[in-house]
């Protein structure tokens, strides 16, 4: 394990009541007694970065013990997005991975709405090498890489974090008293009963729609996958694309088959097929042989093809694509090609498609227990709090962005009882703020996704200690998990440097501070230190509001430590915006090459 230097740090455990317990580390000695419900704790005394160490207590022996920096990283799925889902873009760094001085704890995922849970059901700590590192928080390890680097100190990350999250189910009932509607949530999932019989219910009305699918799908019964199939009556659609662009929309089956020709001996090598995303679930076949499935929309599809599968001359690769809700699709700007001796073959481009099976009504909902209010805080933040940590890492909110509004209080009630619970008033608390995503939009709109980061923006502002990494330039339109984690890992390490490690470094691209109106100008400034902007000849992404209360889109200029924003037809301007949209497109940045959050001055 990785204990934290620099702090008196915390032993406990459990014994027999009475049972006297010895603890031996770094030459000392430590004693106590285990209380009549047979817990105990050890304090041990603040102790500098180094190691390996041994600890004994009582008849265990503790090995290859470090003292470094240990820090909690939470949220959802981006934080949790292991390593091996960013594979084509780490291959490398996955394949070097040999790190004593990097190790992972990753807490089991559970929920418990009864009460707060002391310990947890399982999780290890583990050393970084090339086969542990693919089960590793990407964003985490590459934060863990960088700040263990530059400050030569080992560095532990207590991994607790689960997709789809809210904020709310990572906080604790406390926190949630001026929220009630979310207690009264949480007191109704104690009931096991009802857990039980929703899941049962959930699971056989799933299980029968997707039953009756398969039942109903001719090219499953006709097997539209096999290699002899006569497919010349078939219908053409364009990849990456939709069928129900042809069909009109509805919830079902579609299998779609594309031919392609492979050089002499292809039969001998193994390839990699990579077919981007589809919505929802997909069984791929090349051949007749099936080469991988992957059951819901966000993962991409990445297929090894063992050798003998493919061959010479004349193949094909059949999809049968099913999908319960929303636009069925092969996602757009997505990679789609088939890789063999280092070739790529593009799949994009004309493919073959026939319906297997219109369904009368949509696929069931699910009511996802595990992410109702104050379950995971329960279950996989209450037993942390004894272990001693240098700050925690958040990388959350897509959850949050029906209620946007909300969001800056509960995520500061969770960071001041976060605090409190680890008894450490300044623990620095780092943010990644939400990534670019979705399509762009032609006019200046509300937008949920703004608002959230905003109010992601204005808890940095405002509590002490709190860091945000800006990643408003590095997310992906069409995904809703970004491949390109090193660079949030970065810039997460950058805000460590500046609020835990104190150190004299730009952590933040221009951050905005005030306005002031002159004529039909607004001018900007930004704070001391961020404000060293670097020239653009098209400033892009503000927007300005008029008396009439409506939004246009500006023009804008750098003047020095400042911008002026103004539209001509807009006289008495009162408000900007800047990057205000899901995927907005705006490029102010300053000479670190670190982007400005989007911001509103009216915020």
């Amino acid at each position: 394990m990785i204990l934290q230097r620099n702090q008196n740090i915390t032993i406990w455990g459990s014994a027999d009541s009475g049972e006297k317990v010895n603890l031996k580390f770094l030459n000392k000695k430590y004693q106590t007694i285990a209380d009549n419900s047979g817990n105990w704790k050890i304090k041990l005394a603040p102790m500098k970065a180094g190691g390996p160490f041994e600890m004994v207590i009582n008849e265990i022996t503790i090995k290859n013990i470090l003292i470094g920096d240990v820090w909690i990283a939470s949220g959802q799925s981006n934080m949790e997005l292991p390593m091996r889902r960013l594979k084509p873009l780490y291959e490398d760094e996955i394949k070097n991975a040999n790190n004593q001085n990097i190790r992972f704890f990753t807490v089991p995922q559970k929920y418990n709405f009864k009460a707060p849970q002391t310990e947890l059901d399982g999780g290890k700590w583990e050393a970084t090498n090339p086969e542990t590192i693919l089960n590793f928080s990407g964003v985490a390890y590459f934060f863990a890489k960088e700040i263990s680097k530059k400050n030569n100190v080992p560095v532990g990350i207590i991994h607790t974090s689960l997709g789809g999250s809210p904020v709310q189910a990572w906080m604790d009932e406390n926190s949630l008293k001026n929220y009630p509607e979310y207690l009264e949530e949480a007191k109704k999932w104690q009931d096991d009963a009802l857990i039980k019989s929703t899941e049962s219910t959930e699971f056989a009305l799933s299980k029968a729609w997707y039953a009756e699918l398969d039942q109903s799908d001719i090219g499953l019964n006709q097997h539209w996958q096999n290699y002899e199939l006569d497919d010349s009556d078939w219908k053409t659609m364009q990849i990456p694309g939709s069928w129900e662009d042809k069909e009109g929309f509805f919830d079902g089956s579609a299998w779609l088959r594309r031919e392609i020709t492979l050089p002499k001996d292809a039969d001998k090598k193994a390839a990699f097929l990579n077919l981007g995303r589809i919505k929802d679930a997909d069984v791929t076949y090349i051949n007749g042989t099936k080469v991988g499935n992957v059951t819901y929309e966000y993962p991409p599809r990445w297929y090894d093809i063992p050798a003998g599968v493919l061959r010479e001359g004349k193949n094909i690769i059949a999809v049968r694509v099913s999908n319960g809700s929303g636009k069925g699709q092969f996602i757009a700007d997505k990679p789609y090609y088939l890789e063999i001796d280092g070739q790529k073959i593009d799949l994009k481009g004309e493919w073959k498609y026939k319906i297997g099976a219109k369904m009368e009504k949509m696929a069931p909902g699910q009511t996802f227990i595990r992410w109702k209010p104050t379950g995971l805080y329960n279950a996989m933040i209450h037993p942390l709090i004894n272990y001693n940590v240098k700050g925690a890492l958040w990388y959350q909110g897509e959850s949050n962005t029906g209620k946007p509004k909300e969001y800056g209080d509960l995520l500061t009630k969770m960071i001041l009882d976060w605090r409190n619970k680890w008894n450490q008033k300044e623990m620095p608390f780092l943010i990644v703020q939400l990534a670019n995503f979705m399509e762009a939009r032609k006019l200046p709109l509300e937008s949920n996704w703004a608002e959230l980061r905003d109010q992601q923006r204005l808890v940095s502002k405002n509590v002490p200690n709190v860091g945000l990494a800006v990643t408003i330039d590095l997310g992906e339109w069409n995904d809703i998990h970004p491949l390109n984690k090193k660079s949030v890992g970065d810039r997460l390490a950058l805000q460590a440097e500046k609020i835990a490690y104190k150190q004299n470094v730009i952590a933040d691209g221009p951050v905005y501070e005030s306005m002031k109106i002159e004529g039909n100008k607004i001018i900007l400034t930004f704070k001391k230190g961020t404000d060293n902007l670097q020239p653009t000849t098209d400033l892009k992404g503000f927007s300005i509001k008029g008396k009439d209360g409506k939004y246009e889109w500006a023009k804008a200029k750098i003047e020095g430590n400042k911008v002026v924003v103004w539209n001509n037809e807009i006289k008495e301007p009162i408000a900007v915006r800047y990057d205000w949209a899901d995927n907005p497109d705006g490029n102010l940045k300053n000479k670190s090459g670190l982007p400005s959050s989007s911001f509103s001055t009216e915020n």
